[in-house]
């Protein structure tokens, strides 16, 4: 049994998992995991910690569920498709800009 700090490390694992699949049925994140934490005999800043590392070891952004995640990739793939429309339509606007402008009085 490997320790880190305090914790055996089978009590950790336990309890990010715990919060990890139980948080949805709370009525927030911190009410999910003050409950987690006291069950596991724990202060709910060190099973918020240990979420949080666990979110971002496995790749994620820390305090995101998997569909909030989702929508996040969903934004960031819609904000590029915007800038490289916004971009095309900058340059269509300084090609017509030049097409268009007579130039100066002869």
């Amino acid at each position: 049994m490997t320790r880190r700090g305090k914790y055996p490390a089978e009590v950790r694992d336990r309890a990010v998992r715990l919060a990890l699949e139980h948080r949805d049925e709370y009525s927030s994140e911190w009410a999910a995991l003050s409950s987690i934490a006291a069950k596991c005999g724990m202060t709910t800043e060190t099973l918020r910690k240990w979420v949080r590392q666990a979110q971002i070891d496995a790749g994620g952004r820390a305090g995101l569920t998997a569909d909030e995640r989702e929508r996040l990739r969903e934004l960031e793939r819609e904000n590029r498709e915007l800038r490289r429309a916004n971009e095309i339509l900058k340059a269509a606007s300084a090609f017509f800009a030049r097409e268009l402008d007579p130039g100066p009085p002869r």
